[in-house]
């Protein structure tokens, strides 16, 4: 997954790409109330308006770094990023909430709420392979620490089908191979997948919207 840096980074490229060329979603005012930015994000947010929701979060967080509306505004945008499918936003929110706002079962929320949108952010099999990897790292991670957490039967279903997704992946890089004739390549993946607790049987390839389809 990218590091705070870099997602830091490329959030504030976003956000100035959104300020500089959707002016009439730029946010003009300055001094204002916390409750003033608080109320204009759930506006923005429920009218489907996330660009501004965003530019308001920025003037609540610049202006009001120790308001108790920060981090409930921190987790509602994480939320809706979510819902939106706009799953790279979502991951940075909910990086701000662990590191600046969470304690106790709020963290585990948000670790829990991580893992699921990276899981849902897998798009493309063949494209997001260290996506993958990273999320079922997380997975190991999350499951260690809070084994007895409320979240483990979903996070426990997540990973049998980002192990599913992976048993796909290999079996067709294996075929690929064995097609162009790189026998010892394609027994390599076979081979990743004889070690596998699943087997061809356990899985049905949907068309399209794979991870999708696996989490429905």
């Amino acid at each position: 997954m990218l590091t705070n840096y870099k997602k830091s980074f490329l959030l504030a490229i976003l956000l100035a790409f959104f300020t500089g060329c959707a002016d009439k979603d730029a946010v003009k005012e300055y001094d204002k109330p916390a409750l003033y930015w608080y109320k204009n994000i759930i506006k923005s947010l429920a009218s489907s308006n996330f660009d501004k929701a965003d530019n308001y979060y920025i003037s609540l967080r610049s202006e009001h770094m120790r308001s108790p509306l920060l981090p409930t505004a921190t987790l509602i945008l994480a939320q809706v990023h979510m819902e939106d499918e706009t799953y790279l936003m979502a991951d940075y929110y909910l990086d701000e909430y662990i590191q600046k706002h969470a304690a106790g079962e709020k963290i585990e929320l948000a670790n829990f709420l991580k893992i699921k949108a990276a899981f849902l952010g897998v798009k493309d099999i063949n494209k997001d392979q260290k996506l993958m990897i990273d999320t079922l790292k997380d997975v190991d991670a999350f499951t260690k620490e809070y084994p007895n957490s409320i979240y483990r039967p979903t996070v426990d279903t997540l990973k049998v089908r980002l192990h599913m997704a992976q048993y796909l992946l290999n079996q067709n890089i294996s075929r690929l191979y064995g097609r162009i004739g790189k026998d010892k390549a394609s027994k390599l993946y076979s081979e990743k997948n004889a070690k596998s607790a699943l087997n061809s049987t356990d899985i049905e390839a949907p068309q399209e919207g794979f991870l999708d389809k696996l989490f429905n």
